[in-house]
């Protein structure tokens, strides 16, 4: 699930990511890997949060290097690529997604800036 909202994302968008987003769905940026942490939740702030993006960034893609199941969890090493519209830098940044999931669709989506940290927050305790 998690692997085709990925690509997903890069063969659509947005709205071909939200075929595997539960309308419940709750997703939160933390500051240390957010320059505005916020909360988003359903469709509509899956929306909020990629036009967030779009207003400043260019050519925006996650690329996804390892996929961990954790029990009911999905975690994902990944990096964020994009290009900035003013400055036309590209930059990239790694992160790691915990990925909840609940009727064959992403319920909830934390972020993390290491393995490790995404591993202890899903319940690997090893």
């Amino acid at each position: 699930i998690v692997k085709r909202g990925f690509e997903a994302f890069d063969q659509g968008g947005v709205e071909a990511l939200l075929e595997v987003i539960h309308e419940d769905f709750e997703a939160s940026t933390p500051p240390g890997l957010a320059s505005e942490p916020d909360t988003y939740r359903g469709h509509e702030g899956v929306h909020r949060y990629f036009d967030s993006f779009y207003e400043v960034m260019d050519d925006i893609r996650w690329e996804s290097h390892a996929f961990h199941e954790v029990g009911d969890k999905v975690v994902v090493e990944f990096t964020l690529y994009a290009r900035g519209k003013s400055t036309g830098l590209e930059f990239g940044q790694p992160a790691v997604q915990v990925w909840t999931l609940r009727d064959d669709k992403g319920i909830g989506l934390e972020l993390y800036p290491t393995l490790e940290e995404a591993l202890a927050a899903a319940g690997d305790d090893g």
